[in-house]
């Protein structure tokens, strides 16, 4: 994964609060991203565990307040690209599970570097009945250049969901396809589930980044 990515993947995690599933379903899509982004900021800034980068409490607070909003099964099928179609029901599933907790372990592992950055967000342009927006944000980090992260929602029956992040040109789906093809190309759809499944047990024992 590019160095641009892995850097900034932690800045989403800053964006994706949950408060009531319910409530996130009735927001606009740029509403929900900036309402809730402050209240996981504060959560971070407040929690000295999380800081000091507890494990448990990194992945309590992703799996409670930023999964709810990503749509794990569009990531993975334009993750994987043509060759999902080819996949069975069993490695699709093997494919959503692994591709899932690769995300939530590289997140997990760079929360607790999140300090003192503020976030600009642009106007969105929706047109009434839209189903498909990009909310563009801009993140100041004291000392170092502004980050632009673009998010790419759908809206589906309960709520807008994730499904692309777009940080500083570089799209998270994008980058991970080219991976993924090259793997699938030499080893298979099971090939990659076993890359994926390795990648995530590295991380587990040993908590690098991947």
């Amino acid at each position: 994964m590019k160095k641009s990515i892995c850097h900034a993947l932690f800045l989403v995690t800053a964006f994706f609060c949950a408060t009531a599933i319910a409530v996130a379903a009735e927001m606009a899509p740029d509403a929900l991203i900036k309402e809730t982004s402050q209240d996981v900021l504060e959560i971070i800034k407040k929690d000295k565990d999380i800081q000091a980068g507890n494990k448990q409490k990194i992945y309590a607070l992703v799996d409670a307040k930023v999964l709810p909003h990503f749509d794990f099964k569009r990531m993975t099928q334009l993750a994987v690209g043509r060759s999902w179609r080819q996949a069975t029901p069993a490695q699709q599933d093997a494919l959503m599970k692994e591709f899932r907790t690769l995300l939530v372990r590289t997140y997990s592992t760079s929360l607790s570097t999140y300090k003192n950055k503020t976030i600009d967000y642009k106007p969105v342009r929706m047109q009434s009945g839209d189903t498909d927006v990009t909310v563009k944000t801009l993140v100041n980090q004291t000392g170092g250049q502004a980050v632009p992260i673009d998010y790419s929602l759908q809206k589906n029956a309960d709520g807008w969901k994730v499904y692309d992040v777009v940080v500083d040109n570089i799209s998270l789906v994008t980058n991970y396809r080219g991976s993924f093809a090259s793997e699938i190309r030499q080893s298979g759809i099971d090939g990659l589930i076993k890359v994926l499944v390795e990648k995530n047990r590295v991380a587990e024992t040993s908590g690098a980044k991947v």
